[in-house]
This record gives C-alpha cells, structure tokens and sequence, in this order.
C-alpha cells in the first residue's frame, strides 16, 4: 500500500484515538465523581454501582480499540500497514475500510476467529 493510499486511514485512526481518549477521560472523571457521592439507601447505591459496572466495560472496550488503533499507527510508521499477522498477504483496501486497524485479512480473520470459540 502506498503511503499516499495510507493517508485518509491514518487521519481516521487519530480522529479515533482522539475521541477515545476524550471518552475515556470524561468516563474516568464521571467515574470518579459518582465514587465521592454520599448515597443515602441501598437503592442509590445498586443504581450507581450498576452504572459504574457498565462505565467500566465501555472503557475497557475502548481501551482495547485504543491499543488495536496504536497498533495500526506503528504500522503506518514501520510501512507494515495493511498486511495480514498471519499470511502476510495485503488486507483488501474494503476491510480496511470497514474496520481501518484489521490485523488480518478476511480468511485469517475467520481462522482466528474459529480457534477462539
């Protein structure tokens, strides 16, 4: 892949870092808020246990993305973008398109896939 072609996913994964990483400060922030509260019942505090379960899987969704997307950023740097771990043939600009930091082309996906369930 050219790095003329690399340019509009680089933009898009620093657009991505850039929203995760705002995502993940606002959540931490708001995180840390509910922890102060003074809750007065039982039901305040399943509520706001509850929410910060879930709070805390979303970041750490996003913190996975995070990784996969500074993955992919050493890649465009080291020129290894857009080639599958496991085959090392080229990942279709299509995949790219529909997941930019794909690690593997559609057939390895599917493999990798398999020996993880």
């Amino acid at each position: 892949m050219t790095s003329r072609n690399m340019e509009p996913f680089k933009k898009e994964l620093l657009t991505r870092k850039e929203q995760i990483e705002k995502n993940l400060r606002g959540t931490f922030t708001e995180m840390s808020a509910m922890r102060a509260l003074d809750l007065s019942d039982e039901g305040d505090y399943a509520s706001v246990a509850v929410e910060t379960d879930i709070d805390a899987a979303i970041m750490e969704q996003q913190r996975k993305e995070l990784n996969e997307i500074e993955l992919a950023l050493d890649k465009i740097r080291d020129g290894s973008y857009g080639i599958c771990e496991m085959c090392e043939d080229e990942i279709s600009i299509e995949r790219l398109k529909v997941k930019n930091f794909a690690r593997y082309c559609i057939s390895c996906r599917e493999i990798t896939e398999k020996e993880h369930h």
